[in-house]
């Protein structure tokens, strides 16, 4: 992991390669490196942390020669974060770099390359060792690297560039996300669209044992069995100007403040031309055949998943449950006889869910993906695709995909059935607008972080029912930008052990927007107080006391998780901002998890 970028063409390479990683830096890295060719070598520059720090080393790019080059963004999996480990890796004759992981590299080393003396620690070293044994024991190199794909088990999307061919560039994609942008006399690999979004809008997938052969001027894609495969690019519907933080200091806080334009983009997207909203029919087919939604996701969609599963039962009266995705691959529990599977994620390439689908796909079982990302590994394997229609994410921790998340699944769950007759599109419109009345509250959203939250190092969010599950994801978003240890409780679990965990101090949020539990919740904060806490409250104006900090005007009480977690995201910001972390970018985390 975690980004990739190459280019061949008739321009400087290295400041385009430096360019597109920049645009991948949300996605955490720990190292970044570049190989450029040039006069008949390979020349390698490497920088452990910032990519700032292989600008400068490198003159932004201006003291390496070569129109040919690839780059990468490198998130520790195998060996330290150190210069030595950092892609690219290489040996006499190649360059290559790799998101991913090799599983059986062990293997492969006691096989193939037990006289070898590794520099690395890395898997990734494994991989270019190999190619460069095939193409010394003869094998031309695409026969090189179709041995490659075979013996290789894991996760990988290489970018490999060869001295003694200059003229190519070569790609090799399993489950790790790698498409090819193709220009106007030169040609790009990237991990990720918007790596390449500055130069061209046009895109090759490549699919799992692909690899493709890539000139200035021509793309050919391949499968492992050297059989030629013809496939349109398609267009992607990105702008420059949606991954341009513009007048904000932070991605995060810019995608906080998105959220009623992609709640109303949703709504414009999900109706037709009477102003109904829509869901295609062989989608709602495949729902209403169902006797089971088994939702699947992880971290954040996970949470926005637990909110679906109320939505499902809640609106269309169908059973649904949601599962961490890691959890459910290894520890399947017992299905229905008609189950259906809906799996959320903000990219589409997330390795644990893909796991998930690729095991039910085999067990013959259909699946929905509901993803940001169009064409991405989750939609295109899947049978039906739902696109959230929120922007680029660019912050690592996610705001406005959780609320597309949530949006779409409950405008999935009315189209299959409104047992309720909720009027879903004035309650998303309504919704909006009450997110725009948060927005204007950041001052007070910025004391009450610092005046409870900042200077602890522990903090509990506290709900019941659906507030419960937006706790689980406020909480997440907390711990995840300004390390505070913070964790989400069914409020009324807090005498069953967490209570003891309370002292004179501990920060504590509340959030009551259901009224048939809000005066049990307020006996949990009492509760709490008598111990010492220092309790925020955030209520809906029904539910709502006159000591209440936070009060959000009225929506309907099922989508209220569209509502509770904006103040608990702006808590999350700005506890992270007065600590002095960096917000968009926490440490440790990638914005996508292609590995497992």
């Amino acid at each position: 992991m975690c980004g990739i970028v190459g280019y061949i063409g008739p321009d400087e390479a290295a400041p385009i390669l430096l360019d597109g990683l920049s645009k991948l830096e949300y996605r955490g890295y720990d190292s970044a490196g570049l190989a450029i060719y040039n006069d008949g070598r390979i020349n390698i520059e490497k920088a452990v942390g910032k990519l700032a720090n292989l600008s400068e080393k490198t003159g932004g790019g201006s003291q390496v020669k070569g129109s040919l080059g690839i780059g990468h963004t490198r998130w520790a999996t195998h060996g330290k974060p150190n210069e030595v480990n950092a892609h690219p890796h290489s040996t006499e004759n190649f360059s290559i770099v790799h998101n991913g992981i090799i599983e059986n590299e062990a293997m492969l080393r006691r096989t193939y390359l037990n006289d070898v003396n590794f520099v690395s620690d890395t898997d990734t070293e494994v991989v270019v060792r190999l190619l460069e044994k095939f193409t010394s024991e003869g094998e031309a190199i695409d026969v090189a690297i179709m041995h490659l794909i075979d013996i290789i088990d894991g996760s990988y999307a290489l970018a490999i560039i060869d001295r003694r061919n200059p003229e190519y560039m070569y790609a090799v994609k399993n489950k790790s996300p790698l498409l090819i942008g193709k220009g106007e006399g030169f040609n790009m690999i990237g991990s990720d669209a918007m790596a390449m979004i500055a130069h061209t809008d046009t895109f090759y997938e490549i699919h799992d044992q692909e690899f493709a052969i890539v000139t200035r001027n021509s793309v050919d894609i391949f499968t492992s069995y050297s059989k030629k495969v013809d496939r349109e690019p398609y267009k992607a519907e990105l702008d420059l100007s949606d991954i341009s933080k513009g007048t904000y200091p932070h991605y995060m806080l810019k995608e906080i403040e998105e959220q009623p334009l992609v709640l109303r983009r949703i709504i414009g997207e999900y109706q037709n031309d009477a102003g109904e909203l829509t869901v295609p029919e062989e989608i709602l087919a495949d729902v209403r055949a169902c006797d089971k939604i088994y939702i699947i996701a992880c971290g954040t969609s996970y949470h926005a998943g637990i909110i679906g599963k109320h939505f499902f039962e809640n609106i269309s009266g169908k059973p649904a449950d949601s599962y961490i995705a890691s959890e459910f691959v290894y520890n399947t529990p017992l299905l229905t006889e008609r189950p259906l599977f809906i799996f959320i994620s903000q990219s589409g390439e997330t390795a644990d869910s893909r796991a998930v689908l690729v095991k039910i796909k085999e067990m013959g079982h259909k699946a929905i993906t509901l993803t940001n990302v169009k064409g991405s590994t989750l939609s295109r394997e899947a049978d039906h695709t739902m696109l959230l229609y929120a922007g680029p994410e660019i912050a690592v921790a996610s705001t406005k995909a959780y609320t597309a998340q949530v949006a779409v699944l409950a405008i999935l769950a009315v189209a299959v059935k409104n047992k309720i007759g909720i009027d879903l599109k004035y309650e998303l419109a309504l919704i909006a607008n009450t997110i725009e009345s948060l927005c204007s509250d950041r001052e007070l959203y910025k004391r009450l972080a610092e005046e409870y939250i900042a200077p602890s190092r522990n903090c509990f969010y506290i709900g019941r029912g659906v507030d419960y599950y937006v706790c689980l994801e406020a909480a997440l978003k907390l711990k995840e930008v300004s390390y505070v240890q913070t964790e989400g409780f069914a409020a009324g679990e807090l005498k069953h052990g967490t209570i003891s965990l309370i002292e004179e101090g501990t920060p504590v949020v509340a959030i009551i927007t259901q009224y048939n539990t809000h005066l049990n919740t307020r006996g949990n904060i009492k509760e709490v107080t008598a111990r010492g806490a220092k309790v925020i409250r955030i209520s809906t104006k029904g539910a709502s006391s006159r000591r209440d900090q936070i009060v959000i005007g009225d929506v309907h009480e099922l989508l209220t998780p569209l509502v509770s977690v904006v103040p608990a995201q702006y808590l999350a910001y700005y506890t992270a901002f007065l600590r002095g972390c960096d917000i968009d970018k926490p440490r440790n985390l990638a914005k996508s998890v292609t590995v497992e």
